[in-house]
């Protein structure tokens, strides 16, 4: 006689659980903000200084497939995350900063000692023209607007970056089996797992639940005080949940019963690395915005970089442009997506060797480029490096910009 019970809660609180330390996930319709459009009705009323202007500003210029808006935001202003005023520009033109399209064509009018950004050229009257190329099939219109920055630069850590709480992971499900035990699995590979009292695997009717597959949560610590302020789970790849986890009661020729176990099946989607019996399971997020707003902090931030993504914890690692780190600053300190930072060298220390008593000098912190958060969690956030003149280390300075 057999029988086969399954459990009905689990994944709904692990995904609660998890979600909590996550950011959350925002609509694609992005708004404007009143702080945004008040900063842009005054820039349409005056324009910018001739002194907010790029050194190299073009008089025109047309935008291409495969530009970004911080990009385009930096050929016209020497600031670029000065969002508000590009758009201020051009108030009456583009009414959403979000949705500019390849295409069309900025002119720049200077004035006086003030510019202004239009879609019409100097002096010229009527409607603006938007210059377009031929399609053999249509598309949303939507779909072909611009992004802040290139989606290859930050949609993996998207999907990869997770910040937990220390237990999380001993609490959460494992991979126990492979079928013919194999020792490695990859994508397309049939994986066996068990959740625990608090997180049992079991679908909702009707759903097939994706999880992400972790290993070894990396204390994050803060570089100044030392507090831990998370633990990075170390991506591996996706599964899917095909059967939940259950038991199994079966009855001897005696009459006596015993219960076996039946571990959840799981599909293998995704394989970063090499997946193994002991790894463990995370719910899958909801999908993370991937459009931002390049914007100052409204008030003043001191963090540091906390760590550099990917390094393994090599404390010798430099960053270059384009990579991510992480740092010692999130939602609690007011940080948000699209805040832009001000990447600081340390000056250092050495005696000076003009002074007999070989006093020791502290030499000032230089500006070394630029950062954009993408993601934040309660104590700590990712950002992509802008630009950079040097590598970027732990422990290196973050500040709002000037």
């Amino acid at each position: 006689m057999q029988r086969m019970t399954n459990h009905s809660l689990g994944i709904a609180a692990l995904a609660a659980a998890t979600a909590l330390l996550a950011a959350p996930a925002h609509a694609q319709n992005l708004p404007v903000t009143p702080a945004q459009r008040g900063t842009a009705t005054q820039v349409a009323q005056r324009g910018v200084a001739l002194s907010e202007l790029a050194p190299n500003a073009p008089d025109s210029y047309t935008v291409k497939s495969g530009d970004t808006l911080w990009g385009i935001s930096g050929l016209f202003l020497a600031r670029p995350w000065r969002w508000p005023e590009l758009w201020g520009m051009n108030l009456q033109e583009i009414r959403n900063p979000h949705l500019i399209y390849p295409g069309q064509q900025l002119f720049l009018h200077r004035s006086g000692d003030r510019a202004t950004l239009s879609l019409r050229a100097p002096g010229a009257d009527g409607l603006a023209t938007v210059r377009v190329s031929p399609r053999v099939r249509s598309t949303s219109l939507a779909d072909s607007a611009l992004p802040t920055l290139s989606p290859s630069a930050i949609e993996p850590f998207l999907t990869e970056s997770l910040v937990v709480e220390e237990n999380t992971l001993q609490n959460a499900p494992r991979i126990v089996a492979t079928r013919e035990q194999r020792v490695m699995l990859a994508k397309g590979d049939r994986a066996y797992a068990r959740g625990s009292v608090e997180f049992p695997l079991a679908p909702v009717p009707g759903t097939q639940p994706a999880f992400r597959v972790v290993r070894n949560a990396v204390p994050l610590k803060d570089p100044v005080s030392g507090e831990v302020l998370g633990y990075e789970a170390y991506y591996l790849g996706k599964a899917l949940l095909l059967q939940g986890e259950g038991t199994r009661e079966i009855t001897d020729q005696d009459g006596k019963t015993t219960v076996e176990v039946v571990p959840a099946s799981m599909d293998i989607l995704v394989s970063k690395e090499d997946i193994r019996v002991g790894d463990r399971l995370l719910p899958e997020p909801p999908p993370a915005l991937t459009r931002y707003v390049p914007h100052a902090p409204s008030g003043p931030i001191d963090g540091r970089v906390v760590s550099i993504y990917g390094s393994s914890g090599i404390s010798n690692t430099n960053a270059a442009q384009s990579q991510v780190v992480a740092i010692n600053k999130g939602t609690r300190d007011g940080l948000e997506r699209g805040h832009v930072l001000t990447l600081l060298s340390d000056g250092g220390r050495l005696p000076d060797s003009t002074d007999p008593a070989k006093a020791m000098l502290k030499l000032p912190d230089e500006t070394n480029g630029m950062l954009m958060v993408f993601r934040t969690f309660e104590r700590v956030s990712y950002g992509l490096i802008l630009d950079i003149q040097s590598g970027v280390k732990v422990g290196d300075r973050l500040v709002s910009p000037r």
